[in-house]
């Protein structure tokens, strides 16, 4: 794998801080060649740039902009405690999208993170998912994202 800083670089991405947990939780957590990421909102500078139901105060395509904030603070956890370039394989992502009445674009916002871990990562960046509405998140996040990622020493 290739340095994954220097990807990211490429991408025109910049790796933020962790985003502090909002209750009693570590933002990740390794378990021997995995580590699992807590859900991840898509803070920015410590706020949520937007908030509401998907379909209603927040279009489907801001919401994909959105997992991919919560995709990127994903990787920022990752950091936290592992290296990056140790990370041989996205294996799960679930994504949630708080989603007004009859919205059913779920896959297509997610598809924000699925995609970024993509452009990051290459065929390692391909992984199993899901993607499903909820009526709230926490803070009146419009997104959130967890993953598991296999990782090598």
């Amino acid at each position: 794998m290739p340095d994954v800083n220097a990807r990211l670089s490429e991408l025109g991405l910049t790796l933020p801080p962790v985003v502090p947990p909002v209750a009693a939780y570590q933002p990740a957590v390794r378990s021997k060649d995995h580590v699992y990421v807590s859900g991840q909102l898509p803070m920015v500078d410590g706020a949520l740039p937007a908030t509401g139901l998907v379909g209603q105060d927040v279009t489907a395509e801001q919401a994909y902009d959105l997992a991919r904030v919560c995709a990127l603070n994903g990787l920022a956890a990752i950091a936290s405690v592992v290296s990056l370039d140790l990370v041989t394989r996205i294996v799960k992502v679930g994504g949630f999208v708080a989603s007004a009445p009859g919205f059913t674009g779920q896959p297509a916002v997610i598809n924000g993170a699925s995609e970024l871990f993509g452009e990051v990562f290459g065929d390692a960046g391909r992984h199993a998912r899901a993607a499903v509405g909820v009526a709230a998140l926490p803070l009146n996040a419009p997104v959130e994202v967890d993953l598991v990622v296999e990782v090598t020493d």
